[in-house]
């Protein structure tokens, strides 16, 4: 699969999350908590309300893993709702692993607002090489990370490496459908700073190389539709609010790359899911 340098991937990642534009329209567009793909209950379904749905069914698949005992660490945590409700949810400890450091810094504000920065640690490093030692969690979760990932084989080891045996591994991901060519989604994913996504069978088999067991792929690819759509026409019809607190240029770039992923996933050229998975020894 081709990919990027690992530090050239890490410096477009920071590069793009580290920016007032796009911390701009996450909290106005998508409401700045889950920054992430929605499961849509109906067509017209705040942005917002459709991401929290997806954490909290991704969260159903470790329901069983999860006490007040255990520690989940977060690849990739953003603004941190997904750690929030975890914590909230379970009781449990989150490690917040994190590039951006303008988004750790609004992270570790909100968790001490709500009163969950004694659950809640925030770490400013990179997913590709995990600053914990081997085995130290009970659950590695991730969602819409890895795709900024320029060596994303290398991302899945460092995840299994500091799973605990019996521990789950739980993550979502934008990925390209397995017969579309990388350069057909080229035009859309060179925001992410990465040159190709991903496929579902890349992820299966670098996750049973590296010793996992139970593998399941929840496919809910048909929502990638409603959630470009959704950002699409959010976009549209705030235009003019946004341009108030968006620079144009960047505006003018998301108008136009937005319809590219609502036409690739009509096109039904991507694909979206939720991995989850276990380590046995």
């Amino acid at each position: 699969m081709p990919h990027d340098s690992t530090p050239a991937s890490e410096d477009a990642t920071r590069s793009y999350y580290d920016n007032d534009d796009v911390d701009a329209f996450y909290d106005a567009v998508w409401g700045g908590e889950d920054i992430h793909t929605g499961i849509y209950a109906h067509e017209h379904e705040a942005i917002a309300d459709a991401s929290r749905r997806t954490v909290e069914q991704v969260a159903d698949k470790v329901t069983d893993v999860l006490t007040t005992e255990s520690t989940v660490l977060d690849l990739g945590s953003g603004y941190g709702g997904p750690t929030r409700y975890l914590a909230e949810r379970f009781g449990c400890r989150v490690i917040a692993l994190n590039l951006s450091e303008a988004q750790n810094q609004r992270h570790r504000a909100t968790n001490a607002k709500r009163g969950l920065d004694g659950l809640i640690e925030v770490v400013t490093g990179s997913f590709q090489d995990i600053p914990y030692k081997d085995r130290r969690f009970d659950v590695v979760w991730s969602q819409e990370a890895f795709c900024h990932s320029g060596d994303r084989a290398r991302v899945l080891s460092e995840a299994v490496r500091v799973l605990k045996p019996e521990g789950a591994l739980v993550f979502t991901d934008l990925m390209a459908a397995e017969d579309t060519p990388a350069e057909v989604l080229r035009p859309a994913v060179s925001r992410l700073g990465v040159d190709a996504l991903a496929t579902p069978d890349f992820y299966r088999r670098t996750l049973t190389g590296l010793g996992l067991s139970r593998i399941d792929f929840d496919d809910q690819s048909s929502q990638l539709v409603h959630h470009y759509v959704r950002l699409t026409e959010e976009t549209h019809q705030r235009e003019k609010e946004l341009r108030d607190i968006i620079s144009p240029a960047y505006l003018d770039r998301l108008l136009g790359n937005l319809p590219l992923w609502a036409a690739a996933a009509h096109r039904e050229q991507l694909r979206w899911g939720v991995f989850h998975c276990r380590r046995a020894w």
